[in-house]
This record gives structure tokens, sequence and C-alpha cells, in this order.
């Protein structure tokens, strides 16, 4: 029996229910409540955060039937002839609805032809049709294609916002979770809903009970223990460089995530200098790091200058290389050489 995607079972129907977006959907509810509505809107973001979710609530609220509202994949139906067939049909009348709802998705991808087929329909469009475009990427928009809409930027959620998510998507299936491991698949969510989502129901569908245990967790995702990367971070201040590189080797054995095991070090390591450099901060950090407050404390005593901006911008450069490198551990193993500076 296959389950429901949760992207789609937990899919907002309302504006009420899309979350950290309320400067975009306070808006559109104050236009339809006036009916002031525009007739082009391009909505700006990245991968996972609303984007088409609210184009249908803005069609729903509007009382487009789905006979009336149509998506488009501009990925797919990129060309000037697609664009077209698309200004021909929009003069046929709605079928039962006051408008026609116009949905492009990845608009971006329309060819140079199709936009200035696109711009002129976008011009003088008939009364009853309405366009939504969306993209990930605006400065492949044209601006005059931009100067005809009224634009909205999406915001990337936090990750604060995607663990509060995920605890509540777990405990509507069913399943218990620890605030650290929603934490961890919030991380790894990357700022979208989506991908979060999708995260989530990986780790659902390995599980055997309705225990979504850490280590459960870490396994599925390839993320390491906790306590490798504390590891690691000690043994980097301590300059233990054959500590260092058994780690690294161990990571490797385990079939870590590489690039994930660095994303991590990076977030850690941010964590422990905002507690140096913005100890008000202090509760709030707390709260993503949780019982880890005391080894991050013990860091910050390290006299070496290794908890420190360069440190950062190092591993940030590793994690930049880690795509192409064809030895998963060579970007990280250089860090650690440059770091250590014992690159003779």
């Amino acid at each position: 029996m296959i389950n429901e995607a949760l992207y789609r079972k937990y899919r907002p129907m309302d504006f009420k229910e899309v979350i950290g977006q309320e400067h975009i959907t306070d808006v559109l509810q104050g236009a339809l409540k006036q009916g002031s509505i525009s007739h082009a809107y391009l909505f700006y973001g990245s991968r996972g955060t609303g984007k088409t979710t609210v184009a249908r609530i803005v069609a729903t609220r509007l009382g487009v039937s789905p006979n009336d509202t149509i998506e488009i994949d501009a990925a797919s139906n990129r060309g000037i002839d697609d664009i077209r067939e698309l200004r021909d049909g929009i003069h046929t009348l709605p079928f039962d609805s006051e408008y026609k709802v116009y949905i492009i998705d990845e608009v971006h991808m329309l060819t140079k032809e199709a936009f200035n087929a696109l711009l002129k329909t976008l011009e003088e469009p008939p009364r009853h049709v309405i366009f939504i475009l969306a993209t990930t990427e605006l400065d492949k928009i044209p601006d005059t294609v931009i100067s005809r809409c009224q634009v909205f930027t999406f915001k990337n959620p936090t990750t604060k916002m995607l663990s509060e998510h995920v605890l509540h998507l777990a405990k509507q299936e069913g399943y218990s979770i620890g605030k650290d491991s929603a934490e961890l698949i919030a991380f790894m969510g990357n700022g979208s809903f989506r991908d979060t989502q999708s995260i989530l129901q990986k780790v659902i569908s390995y599980s055997s009970d309705k225990k979504l245990e850490h280590g459960e967790i870490a396994r599925v995702v390839g993320a390491p223990p906790k306590k490798l990367v504390n590891d690691f971070l000690r043994a980097l201040v301590d300059e233990d460089t054959k500590k260092l590189f058994q780690i690294i080797a161990e990571a490797q054995t385990h079939t870590l995530d590489m690039d994930l095991f660095i994303k991590i070090l990076i977030k850690n390591l941010r964590q422990a200098l905002l507690l140096r450099y913005a100890p008000d901060m202090k509760k709030e950090i707390q709260e993503d790091i949780g019982e880890d407050i005391d080894f991050f404390m013990e860091l910050l005593k390290e006299k070496k200058g290794i908890v420190a901006s360069k440190t950062l911008e190092v591993l940030i450069e590793a994690q930049e290389r880690q795509e192409k490198a064809f030895i998963p551990t060579l970007p990280l193993e250089l860090a650690v050489i440059k770091l250590i500076g014992k690159d003779n």
C-alpha cells in the first residue's frame, strides 16, 4: 500500500495554514477582500517555500474551479509555440467561474522568444484572466515581464520553523520524535518545507515502530553521530592531526555524507562563535544546541585561535569544493592541513 506523500497530505488549503509567509498572505487576503486583484503576479523564492501552494489558494479564494485553473510547467513547455497556444486559449471564457487563473511554474525556463510572446499577453489580457508566475531565479526574468507583475518574495523558513513543523507532522502521523531529531531533519531540509517533509517521510518509512530515535534518523539520512562531530571539534582545538584524520576516515568507513558532515561542523562552529561574540543570544543558542552548551563553552576556553572566523572560512571553502571532489574526504583533509598549519 502506497502512503500519500506528506507534502501533498498536509499541503495548506487556506492562507491561515501557510507558515512563515505572512508578509505575502496578509497582503493577498486584503486585496481579495477589497476586490483589488491584479491581472498578473510574480512569486519568487527558493523551492519548497509555498509559491505554487499560495497560487492555488488565491485561485480557490477567487472561487475559480479546477476546470478554470490551468497549471503550466515552463520547464517542459518553454517554447514560443506553447505560449502561442496559451495566448489563443485565454480568449475562451471560463467554464464555470468568473476568472481563469494561469499558474506558470518555473517561468524563468521560458525561451527568449516565449518571453516576448508572453509579454504581449501580459500587457492587455482579457478581463477574466489572471496570471500567477512562479520562479526560483528572478534574475532570469526579463525586466519587462517583472514590471507588468506584482512581485512577492517568499522567505526561506528558519530551522526553528521547520523543526516545529516536523514535530507537528510527526505527532499528526502518530510518531514520537525528540526535539534534537526534529532539528536534524529541519537542518537537512535546507530552508524548504517540501524537502523537510520528504526527509521525514523517508524516516517514517524506515521506522519499524512509532518511535523515531535520533540514531535511527542519523543512519537513514547519513548524518554523523553528535559524538563524532564533537570529537572532531575537540581534536581541532587540540591540534591533534592524527585524531582528526582518524575521525575523517571513520566517517568515510561508515559511508556518512561528507558534505553533511562539513555542514554540521560549520553550523556548530558558528554557534560557538555566536556564544563568544553575542553572549546575549546564549538562551536562544542553548535552545538550539541543548545539552551541548557545556561542550561549546569549554571549546571557547582554547587560546590558540582555532575557534575563530578564519576556521569557519576554511570549512566553508571545503564545503564548496565538496561537490566536485572525486575523493569525498579530500576537501576536509586539506582544510585540516591548512588549519593546523603543518602543510610542509
